[in-house]
This record gives structure tokens, C-alpha cells and sequence, in this order.
């Protein structure tokens, strides 16, 4: 009988990933998708108060994307062309720019296994993954402008909070 219940026990345990997220369910079970094929973002993403320069610097014009939700490769390059950074000379002093990346490199995603690493978080199979039934329509409300303004409907973004339970979508 305790063997019984400990083959139960297992069983269980072993499939609840399998039954914890259905965002897979529209293609087909499988991280095979995507233009960055085999990523996963692998460490939890931190909490905003990380790093004080990061935070001030790179929250001055946008939410202070969490390390955790790009692989190292992607913050190099993205801290590498601050003076082209999407349209804007986003240029720091070498120290600050060594901080800030030092910081964002320790504490990327350390499980990525895509051959390339995006310099768009929008554009990761995450993203895409867990965007999947938003239409286009809901990225061009006044109220949200783009995919990247995560704050629109994550309210804890600033602090790595994405939790889909805690997502607003406003009108």
C-alpha cells in the first residue's frame, strides 16, 4: 500500500508541469517555435530595486527591463549601441555603463539555448508565447502604445512581477 501511494505520489508531481501552463497549447506543447528557437528564460526575473544606476538610468525613459528576461548575449549588445539605442542616443559615462551592464549580465537569463539572442524582449519566444491572444489592435491603444510598455497591464513590471493572473488590460 505505501507503495502504491508513493508510485501515486510521484506520478503526480512529475506531470503538474505539464498541467501548471497552457500557453503551449496553441503550438503544439513545444518550445520549438519562434525566431529564437530552444530559449528559456531560466532565472526568476528580479525585482527593479536590483541596482541603483540600472534603475535610474535605464528608468528615466522606460520601465527598467528585469536582467532576467534576456540571456547576457542581449544586454551586450543592447549596453554595446547605447548611442543607437531603438531611435535614441541613450549614451552613459563608461562607469555607468560598466555598472549597468556588469549588473544586467550576473543576473540574465542563464538557460537561454537559441543559437542568437534578441535585442527586443518583444521579439523572444517568451514573449510571443505568453502574447499570443493579444491582437494587434490592443498594442495600438492610446492607453498601452506598444508591447513594450509593460507597465500598461503588468502593474508589478517595475518589479518583475508578470504574473498573467495580475494582468490588466486597459481600454
Amino acid at each position: 500500500m505505501k507503495t502504491l501511494a508513493c508510485l501515486f505520489l510521484s506520478l503526480s508531481v512529475l506531470s503538474f508541469p505539464v498541467m501548471a501552463d497552457d500557453d503551449d497549447e496553441h503550438h503544439g506543447g513545444s518550445a520549438r517555435y519562434g525566431k529564437y528557437n530552444g530559449e528559456n528564460r531560466g532565472k526568476t526575473a528580479l525585482s527593479g530595486k536590483g541596482n541603483n544606476v540600472w534603475n535610474q538610468e535605464c528608468g528615466s525613459c522606460h520601465v527598467a527591463y528585469v536582467p532576467g528576461l534576456l540571456p547576457a548575449e542581449s544586454w551586450r549588445k543592447i549596453m554595446g549601441g547605447l548611442d543607437k539605442h531603438f531611435g535614441a542616443d541613450a549614451s552613459l559615462t563608461p562607469q555607468e555603463n560598466r555598472e549597468i551592464l556588469d549588473y544586467l549580465v550576473v543576473n540574465a537569463s542563464n538557460r537561454w539555448r537559441a543559437p542568437t539572442a534578441p535585442l527586443r524582449i518583444t521579439e523572444s519566444y517568451w514573449f510571443e508565447r505568453k502574447h499570443d491572444e493579444v491582437s494587434p489592435a490592443v498594442w495600438k491603444r492610446a492607453s498601452i502604445k506598444s508591447p513594450a510598455n509593460c507597465n500598461a497591464c503588468h502593474a508589478g513590471a517595475a518589479n518583475g512581477d508578470f504574473e498573467e493572473h495580475r494582468v490588466h488590460i486597459p481600454r
